[in-house]
């Protein structure tokens, strides 16, 4: 696994290359303070998987017309769908659910509207759920989407798509996403079992850690 200092060095070795002159926009203030927090509080390898997941639903959700405030809500959505990962949101509820409160406490400091404060709860607490998130309105779906694209769902994505959005994926390095994002989970799951309940997926990644404690790299349940 690679530790944090890693995948901070890559990131400044990005920036050292001229990279943080390209600004990515988040589709408005409020989106901007949830990018700047996440960036103070996630896992580096976890904020740059959220960034990409946010230009991943952004590119599928301006196919579909989403814009104004549900375009900023699906940003927050996508910064905030692992931050159950921080340090500062390990509740005792699961991971997914733990990042869905939090949005929804970032948005109450900023008189969020309540309907769409409770979309983006749905978007972050179903976001592991296959069959349900793509079901329940823009925001989940989207979610959903991008995150199983960034996690190696090309087909989701057309070789024009992947073509228009690689070199401002490249920006955002994955530094060994999936195991800094399944130990995570894990971690958080050892500490407190009931975080990760049988058949969801922390359930899957506790039991495969238990299974086999001593493997080393991605999770096999990942």
């Amino acid at each position: 696994m690679r530790t944090d200092g890693y995948a901070r060095q890559t990131i400044d070795d990005a920036a050292r290359k001229g990279n943080h002159h390209m600004q990515v926009t988040f589709g408005g203030a409020i989106a901007d303070a949830a990018h700047a927090h996440v960036r103070e509080v996630l896992h580096p390898a976890i904020f740059n998987h959220s960034v990409r997941v946010w230009l991943l639903a952004d590119h599928f959700g301006r196919q579909q017309g989403v814009e104004g405030m549900e375009r900023e809500a699906l940003a927050i959505a996508c910064l905030f769908h692992d931050a159950g990962t921080a340090a500062p949101y390990e509740g005792p509820e699961r991971f997914e659910v733990e990042g869905a409160d939090a949005a929804r406490a970032f948005l109450s400091e900023h008189d969020w509207p309540e309907p769409l404060t409770q979309r983006v709860w749905e978007a972050i607490a179903l976001h592991t759920s296959p069959g349900i998130a793509e079901r329940m309105g823009a925001l989940p779906r989207l979610v959903r989407l991008a995150v199983m694209a960034d996690f190696g769902r090309t087909d989701l994505l057309t070789a024009n798509g992947w073509q228009t959005l690689s070199s401002t994926l490249s920006r955002f390095p994955r530094a060994d996403i999936e195991i800094a994002l399944g130990d995570a989970v894990v971690a958080q799951a050892v500490r407190a079992p009931e975080k990760a309940p049988p058949s969801s997926w922390p359930g899957a990644l506790l039991a495969a850690h238990l299974a086999d404690p001593d493997h080393i790299g991605v999770n096999p349940a990942f």
